[in-house]
This record gives C-alpha cells, sequence and structure tokens, in this order.
C-alpha cells in the first residue's frame, strides 16, 4: 500500500472515531494532520485549537503563520513537511488533553510516523516533548536533537510563544536554522555521533 493510500486510510478513521467520546462530540472537525507523504522532517504539536478545528487542518492559525515563514526561512514550504498533533480533535476550552484522550488518539500518531518514516520529528512545545522525552525541560533542550531508537527528535519551543514573547521568536528562528544542518547529519553515519545523544 502507497504511502498516500495509508495516511487516508488513518484520516478516515479519526474522522470515524468513537473510541474517545468526549473530544468527538465537542469538536467540530477531525484535524488528523497534513503534508508530504514522505516527508523527511515531521511536525507534531500538543492539539488542535480554534481554528484548526474550524478547519479540520493542523497549524493554519497565527502560530501556523509563523511556522510557515520559519520554514520558508530554511528553503522549505508547508507542504515539504507533514503536520500533525498528539491528539486529533481539539479538546473543549483548548484544554490540555486527557490521558485517556492521548492514549486513544496514540495508534493513530504511531501508525503516521512508522508510515512516513521521518527522519526528524519536530517537537513544537513542551507538551508534545513530554509525551516522547520526558524529564527533558525545554528551555534546556530546545534545538538539541534527541535520538530514541530509530528516531531523532528535535525539541522546539511552539510557534504560538513567539506571538506572546518577541524575545522567543529570535530562539525560534534560531533552532529552526539548524534543522537543515541536523538533517544533513543524519545522512552521514560518520558525523551522527557527534551531534545527535
Amino acid at each position: 500500500m502507497s504511502k498516500t493510500r495509508e495516511l487516508e486510510n488513518i484520516a478516515k478513521e479519526i474522522a470515524s472515531c468513537k473510541v474517545c467520546p468526549t473530544l468527538c462530540k465537542t469538536a467540530i472537525n477531525p484535524v488528523p494532520g497534513e503534508g508530504n507523504p514522505d516527508a523527511e522532517i515531521m511536525f507534531i504539536g500538543e492539539a488542535p485549537g480554534a481554528e484548526e478545528d474550524r478547519q479540520g487542518r493542523p497549524f493554519v492559525g497565527a502560530s501556523g503563520q509563523f511556522l510557515e515563514s520559519m520554514l520558508e526561512a530554511i528553503g522549505l514550504r508547508r507542504s515539504d513537511v507533514f503536520i500533525t498533533n498528539i491528539v486529533k480533535y481539539r479538546p473543549p476550552g483548548n484544554r490540555d488533553p486527557l490521558p485517556e484522550e492521548i492514549k486513544a488518539c496514540w495508534p493513530w500518531l504511531e501508525r503516521q510516523i512508522n508510515t512516513i518514516k521521518p527522519k526528524i520529528i519536530g517537537l513544537l512545545g513542551r507538551y508534545a516533548m513530554n509525551i516522547f522525552l520526558p524529564g527533558l525541560q525545554i528551555s534546556k533542550c530546545h534545538g538539541q536533537p534527541k535520538r530514541k531508537g530509530e528516531l531523532i527528535f528535535l525539541p522546539l519551543y511552539h510557534p504560538a510563544v513567539a506571538l506572546y514573547n518577541a524575545n522567543m521568536r529570535t530562539v525560534l528562528q534560531e533552532d529552526f536554522a539548524r534543522i537543515p544542518v541536523i538533517l544533513k547529519q543524519t545522512k552521514s553515519k560518520f558525523k551522527q555521533s557527534k551531534l545527535l545523544i
């Protein structure tokens, strides 16, 4: 089965989800994620927000626009990467996802990762980071690639922080500027050990 077909199947399953009745009942649209099935870089956020819920697409609000501008700064377009969230429906009132909601959505996220097989997974925000890299503090490890098994994770501040704190805009831009370097080193076995921990 092609990657595109498998991602479409996952999206259909998410749209017909009955595992987590709370989110399905309160959200307007499922937000499975979107992007290049062959993406070398995948970005994972926490959960859809209000605008994402309305459109059924991830990161389409103000923080999404900033994300796109940071991608453009490193020579990438939104269509070059794959963007999704830990949970696939907006939690009521933008609250944090509950453990049972994360558990319900986890198989889909896992299948998306296994289907796309990205070289780098950018974790957008403390919440997404803690799901994959528990125990770390984003203030101390942002922009530093972490290897976990065969996957390489890059903790990043959530783009929304730049909307409220102008100083964080520069931090995010500097961290994003490292992505092409890290990507290049993932393709060089000799250099990987020097950069990745």
